[in-house]
């Protein structure tokens, strides 16, 4: 006789009423950042950055000393939607929008095209958007990926997320130029405040491909 196989169960799924997903717990971190701060402050290391073709600089580096652990976290920019620039900000302050996402290019930059994806409500984490807008998220950033990419001369588009800014959630475009072996990898945004600003006529012509990508 034929057994129906088990459904497998997601790690979303309730279990007595309740989700498998646990809870942050502070007291099930094995190390405070005070803890942290007293083991590494005189542990410092230097990476051997200068043999990695893709360091900006040249000449011997050194860490800086580790400051210690502040009695809170710093409040972001916009917290809570208060003084928030991407929530105040009207459209026509943006490349491209639709009804649940807006995308933002920065006025000066040395890369061929950088931009930051928003949604249009004030959300800050990635993890706090529903379902339905996540699963959409995933949509957008392949749009605007494969929008970017449309650029001529591009070679990779790096998608990133720092969240230690503005609080409202916006994730990094920046399109890495073609052949440039120095530029790849995390450096890039590093190579963007070390080149010279792009010229205007190249980057309205960049942002009009970006554009008409999206549609």
């Amino acid at each position: 006789m034929h057994r129906a196989e088990p459904r497998r169960r997601h790690c979303t799924d309730t279990i007595g009423g309740r989700s498998q997903i646990r809870e942050y717990d502070p007291s099930s971190v094995a190390e405070t950042p005070e803890e942290l701060y007293a083991r590494a402050r005189n542990a410092l290391r230097t990476p051997a950055v200068e043999e990695w073709e893709t360091w900006p600089f040249e000449g011997a580096v050194r860490p800086r000393a580790l400051a210690p652990p502040e009695p809170e976290e710093r409040e972001l920019k916009g917290a809570g939607g208060v003084d928030c620039w991407a929530c105040a900000a009207p459209d026509e302050e943006f490349l491209w929008t639709d009804d649940r996402w807006r995308l933002f290019a920065l006025p000066e930059h040395a890369l061929p095209v950088v931009v930051m994806l928003v949604p249009r409500e004030h959300v800050a984490a990635p993890g706090d958007l529903p379902d339905d807008r996540a699963a959409d998220l995933g949509v957008m950033l392949a749009r605007v990926e494969r929008a970017v990419r449309a650029v001529p001369e591009v070679g990779r588009v790096h998608v990133c997320r720092w969240g230690d800014g503005s609080e409202h959630l916006h994730w990094w475009f920046s399109a890495r130029p073609a052949r440039l072996p120095q530029l790849t990898g995390s450096f890039a945004a590093i190579w963007d405040d070390v080149l010279p600003p792009l010229p205007a006529e190249i980057r309205t012509a960049n942002l009009a491909v970006v554009k008409k990508a999206l549609g």
